[in-house]
């Protein structure tokens, strides 16, 4: 019998085979794998990442916390998941280690325009985790998934930055 799929493509099938549509899941493949690739040999600072286990859409990524901030010193284990229309839609980060911080919700989901609105297909998974680094040094408040560390930021740096530091020890090292 015959079975059409998207792309205008079609594939004959017995019908104890189906046919599976594969050119997007194949192109966001070799998009992760060349991003991959060159992560390897330019890798972000104080950032690595690499496929958990043979899963090329199930990243674990580490960043260590920058210095001179309260995450300094501070190992932060992350789960990156890309979709699968992957660099058209972009992948979720979530921070595996507790953090005090007003872009990382509760559940650890990162929050930043980049992963959401202002998504490009341009933009690399070394640019994601650059930017994930930076909210570490530049929260943004204004844009807060915890209005409440937030406030605290905005209104009492210092002891913001206490507690930021104590989660740290307590979670991260």
């Amino acid at each position: 019998m015959m079975i059409s799929g998207g792309g205008g493509r079609s594939s004959w099938s017995s019908s104890t085979s189906s046919w599976v549509p594969t050119t997007s899941v194949s192109a966001s493949g070799k998009r992760i794998q060349r991003e991959m690739v060159e992560l390897n040999n330019d890798p972000p600072p104080d950032s690595s990442a690499g496929p958990k286990g043979d899963n090329l859409y199930h990243w674990i990524a580490t960043i260590i916390g920058t210095p001179g901030t309260p995450y300094q010193g501070g190992i932060f284990f992350l789960d990156i998941k890309f979709p699968s229309d992957y660099p058209f839609k972009p992948p979720q980060v979530v921070f595996k280690t507790r953090i005090y911080h007003c872009n990382v919700d509760p559940d650890g989901l990162v929050s930043m325009g980049i992963l959401k609105d202002d998504w490009s297909p341009a933009l690399t998974i070394t640019k994601v985790l650059l930017a994930v680094r930076s909210i570490l040094t530049n929260p943004d408040p204004y844009n807060a998934v915890v209005p409440g560390i937030a406030h605290l930021y905005l209104g009492d740096r210092a002891k913001h930055d206490d507690i930021a530091a104590e989660w740290t020890v307590r979670f991260a090292k």
